[in-house]
């Protein structure tokens, strides 16, 4: 399935129905009171959260949601039909905004989550309702109030416990497919991911959700690349690993260049617990590992983990301890 993280769509709820003017004229009741029914009310746009989606593709080909109107009222007391509301099914982590004040109108962060993003129409009054001691034969009525109408955007933020960091080929997607059953693209070149990835790892008979981000570059909080949309998907993150190509002469450098974007872009994903992990150490010597280690600490100011996707080395200690702060964080989101 095509990955999409943006749509802009136009909802419109239904008008109520009109109320009725009708008299009740039967045999030998001829001069019957007033019996016009109510209009129908007219169905809300609504938004649902669901499971088991992760994209907004389907909002690419359909852009326009009308609900359908509410009955009109009949004779002999008859109401009108209201008519049924239009779901709009968002995936978890979606973000609806308003598009003309680009303002935030709900938040999809739970599955079965429903937001009223536009409310049918009232139904009108018949003639029946407005009949009184002094008023024997009203012939007033109302029509049905109208319907609700507006352009949406809907943007979407992956929801994952763990997000996966690092420059264009510093080997995400294999990490990824490495501790999950995701199958990313995985080429020896840059930008070979090119729509953030989700996966689900298994350690120590616990799991956690993990997004492989597309690689970053100078400049991303700028909007340099995709680098604002890709950025976006790792707020979420409960914690983030960041991996360093370890073949690559300034392995320092890399990290603060990531950094760099991070606390530009936003002070509170910067803030986030981190682990670094030094990549592809099946390709250096020993000597290498333990240099490039060492200025990789000192630049991070943080444990260095020596890693190799491709042969496994050290992949499940990082693993275990990701899902130490994973577990954590959502012990203080039960509380």
């Amino acid at each position: 399935m095509k990955f999409l993280d943006e749509a802009k769509v136009y909802i419109r709820s239904g008008d109520g129905g009109k109320g009725c003017v009708s008299f009740r004229r039967e045999k030998f009741i001829p001069l019957g009171g007033p019996d016009g029914g109510n209009g129908g009310n007219g169905g809300s746009v609504i938004a649902e959260c669901v499971g088991g989606l992760n994209t907004l593709i389907d909002y690419r080909y359909q852009q326009h949601f009308k609900a359908k109107k509410g009955e009109q009222g009949m004779g002999s007391s008859c109401y009108g039909k209201s008519s049924p509301d239009l779901i709009m099914q968002l995936p978890l982590g979606t973000q609806i905004f308003d598009a003309e004040s680009d303002s935030m109108i709900a938040d999809l962060t739970e599955v079965g989550q429903k937001i009223v993003l536009a409310k049918g129409g009232k139904g009108g009054l018949g003639n029946e309702f407005f009949k009184s001691s002094t008023n024997r034969a009203p012939r007033e009525f109302t029509p049905g109030e109208e319907g609700q109408e507006s352009w949406l955007w809907l943007r979407l933020k992956l929801m994952s416990d763990a997000g996966l960091l690092g420059l264009p080929n510093a080997g995400k997607s294999t990490f990824l497919a490495a501790v999950s059953r995701a199958k990313p693209k995985i080429a020896d070149y840059p930008f070979t991911t090119l729509t953030p990835q989700l996966g689900v790892v298994y350690v120590d008979k616990k799991e956690f959700v993990l997004a492989d981000i597309p690689g970053l570059i100078e400049g991303a909080h700028e909007g340099v690349g995709l680098g604002l949309k890709f950025l976006g998907h790792v707020e979420r993150a409960g914690i983030l690993l960041h991996l360093i190509d370890g073949t690559q002469e300034d392995v320092a450098g890399a990290y603060k260049t990531i950094r760099k974007e991070l606390k530009a872009y936003s002070a509170e994903l910067a803030k986030k617990p981190e682990l670094v992990a030094l990549n592809k150490c099946d390709a250096l010597t020993p000597a290498e590992i333990k240099e490039k280690s060492a200025s990789l600490k000192k630049a991070s100011k943080k444990k260095t983990w020596p890693i190799s996707a491709i042969s496994g080395d050290g992949v499940k200690e990082v693993l275990r301890e990701m899902l130490k702060v994973i577990e954590e964080a959502r012990k203080e989101k039960e509380n």
